[in-house]
This record gives C-alpha cells, sequence and structure tokens, in this order.
C-alpha cells in the first residue's frame, strides 16, 4: 500500500477523530479510505446521469460566500425551478433548489458548486 501525506487543518483533525471514535474506525487512514471511496463511487453514479431528470440539490454555505453561490446559480436558471433559501446559526445558509432539466447541465452546476470551495456541504437527490 502506497503512503501519501496530507494537510488539513485543526476541525478536519477534529471532525476526523470523532467520527473515528463514533464509528469505530480503527485510524484515522481507515476513515480517510472509506471516505475516497465513497466519493469515487458517487462520482461514478453521477457520471452516468443521463437524459432530462428531476430532483434536489442541497447546499450548506458560509453567509460570507453567499454572493459567490449565486453567482453559479444564476447561470442555471434554466434547471431551477424552486430556490429555498434559509439562515442557520454560525452564520451559515441552507439553500434547496427543486432542478428539471438536462443531466449534463445538473452535473455542471454541481461541479462548478464543488469546484468553486464555497460549499461545505453538497447533496444531489434525485427522484
Amino acid at each position: 500500500m502506497t503512503i501519501i501525506s496530507i494537510s488539513l487543518n485543526d476541525k478536519l483533525i477534529e471532525d476526523i477523530d470523532k467520527l473515528q471514535e463514533d464509528l469505530g474506525f480503527s485510524g484515522r487512514s481507515e476513515i480517510l479510505r472509506t471516505a475516497i471511496r465513497n466519493l469515487i463511487a458517487e462520482e461514478k453514479n453521477r457520471s452516468k446521469l443521463d437524459g432530462n431528470l428531476e430532483g434536489v440539490i442541497v447546499i450548506i454555505n458560509l453567509e460570507k460566500y453567499g454572493e459567490s453561490i449565486s453567482k453559479i446559480t444564476h447561470k442555471f436558471e434554466k434547471i431551477i425551478k424552486t430556490q429555498i433559501h434559509n439562515h442557520l446559526e454560525s452564520h451559515k445558509c441552507l439553500q434547496l433548489f427543486l432542478i428539471k432539466g438536462d443531466a449534463k447541465l445538473i452535473k455542471l452546476m454541481i461541479k462548478e458548486l464543488e469546484t468553486s470551495k464555497k460549499t461545505e456541504y453538497i447533496k444531489l437527490l434525485l427522484s
């Protein structure tokens, strides 16, 4: 097995350690391998999406990134049917986008949101 090195901030380390304890993982490496496998599987499934789709995109972001998120989502008004925005504690926002449209546009929207590094959480749920 190849050994790699990564840099993580203190908050991520705390979160990983808590998950390790709560879920019974034997170490940080095991939990990171599981997370990477899950990300790869999710991306493989997403890459297979095709045709006309309906669903929900859930986003959590810091309030200070609201304008950046809006710039991205405005480019996808064609597929966004409804948007719900709610302010959470800790200066965060929860946004729900009810979407309907071509899978290529939906995948592009998700990709732009993920690569912007302005979202703490993003999830696509399809009907």
